[in-house]
């Protein structure tokens, strides 16, 4: 870019804010503009970790870290060489912004506040005058006859620019797109991804708040299968084990209309034939007492009671009194339970979109389009989304760097 070109990015997210700071950073003499189309910027990193903000993930390998993936994990794997998680931590450490690992390998600030990572963009963009236009919606986006670029902004006329980065974030209305499909863009159908599901058989509606640490989930009929913790809540399921799940399936999980079974091991990773055993065991060496009472599982109390109700069996009977086949029902409960699921609710803290501008259509090296020169794009609406944990954002940071370095840099 020559000296005092215009460069616009539209989407004040954290691919947007990313993009714009490091192109400034990189070339001052640049004139860099965000148009954000709501009156907040960076609203999802906001609410991002319940308000924490999970930055990113601690995987230091980008092979291992592009399998968290389950659309653009390819293209991901060389753009991690570029920047990734070590990266982003030695960014925000470079502007005082200290991070920490959980135990689950999520980072957050050390202020455990979403503040921090939005102040820290702020004050970069203050730092390298990149000027942030709220409400400022962008109609629609032509190329002229110099290359250039017309945007027009809602209410506020048209200008040209002599570069733009799409970083608007995914949407599951594919209307949303139809400004790029103008451009020649083609558009993967954006559907729902991490979503919890969705269970209405009363069984567990009192139980609402009650996790288990370790579970496998799988969709019947189908090899999506993942494993983490579950979390019973008033609509149905949740936690990493269906947040993944629903990401590695969510284009099928559309198909299906969101209507499917699962089975839960609620003691992964034993089966249900060493579960039957334990059972047995309880019943031979703790014969005397209620079945309500055992220290064999890391069920909590009020879900195991439950788990003996489905199985037929009363809390206060002894375990000598069980007969074969409650202690087979109750293995079956435990390891093996099938759920009908109907439909499915947002994560509010981790929306994400499976689908968006398809990547063989996009030079991942420099995120600018194959079909437009200094087109670019980054973020979630690139056929990009990861699992829970950090991995969204990072994609983010990611695809905003390596536009901002073929921008800023050239």
């Amino acid at each position: 870019m020559s000296e005092s070109n215009k460069i616009a990015v539209i989407g004040g997210g954290a691919a947007g804010f990313f993009a714009a700071v490091n192109t400034a950073r990189l070339n001052s003499s640049l004139d860099v503009t965000i148009f954000e189309k709501s009156r907040e910027p960076l609203s999802k990193v906001r609410i991002s970790g319940g308000g924490r903000c999970n930055v990113t993930h601690q995987c230091f390998d980008p092979e291992v870290m592009a399998k968290a993936y389950p659309r653009g994990s390819k293209a991901l794997r060389w753009a991690f060489e570029q920047f990734q998680p070590k990266d982003t931590v030695r960014w925000f450490e470079e502007r005082n912004v200290e991070l920490k690992t959980e135990s689950d390998g999520r980072m957050f600030p050390t202020t455990d506040d979403s503040a921090t990572i939005i102040n820290c963009l702020h004050d970069e963009a203050k730092r390298n005058n990149v000027k942030i236009n709220l409400r400022s919606r962008i109609d629609s986006i032509k190329q002229n006859d110099t290359g250039r670029y017309k945007l027009e902004i809602r209410n506020n006329g048209s200008k040209l620019f002599d570069a733009v980065v799409v970083a608007t974030g995914g949407s599951n209305r594919l209307k949303h797109y139809r400004w790029l499909k103008d451009l020649g863009h083609s558009i993967v159908e954006p559907v729902p991804s991490l979503f919890t599901f969705n269970f209405k058989n009363p069984i567990f509606e009192d139980l609402s708040g009650i996790s288990v640490a370790d579970c496998s989930v799988e969709i019947e009929g189908t090899s999506f299968s993942h494993t983490g913790p579950i979390l019973i809540t008033h609509w149905g399921f949740s936690a990493p084990a269906v947040l993944k799940t629903s990401a590695w399936a969510a284009r099928y999980l559309h198909e299906q209309d969101y209507q499917f079974t699962i089975q839960v091991n609620w003691l992964y990773p034993q089966n249900e034939q060493e579960v039957r055993h334990q059972l047995d065991e309880l019943r031979k060496y703790n014969a005397k007492k209620t079945a309500a009472k055992q220290d064999q599982f890391t069920i909590p109390k009020r879900l195991w009671t439950r788990f003996l109700e489905l199985a037929d069996i009363s809390e206060n009977r002894r375990w000598a009194e069980l007969s074969n086949k409650q202690i087979h029902d109750l293995a079956h409960q435990l390891t093996n339970a099938s759920y009908e699921i109907e439909g499915k609710t947002t994560y509010k803290e981790e929306f994400v979109t499976s689908g968006g501008v398809p990547l063989d259509e996009i030079n991942m090296g420099t995120m600018e389009s194959k079909k437009l020169s200094n087109l670019y794009f980054a973020g979630e609406i690139l056929n990009i989304d990861g699992i829970t944990g950090g991995y969204n954002f990072q994609s983010a940071w990611t695809t905003g760097w390596i536009a901002a370095q073929d921008i800023g840099g050239s």
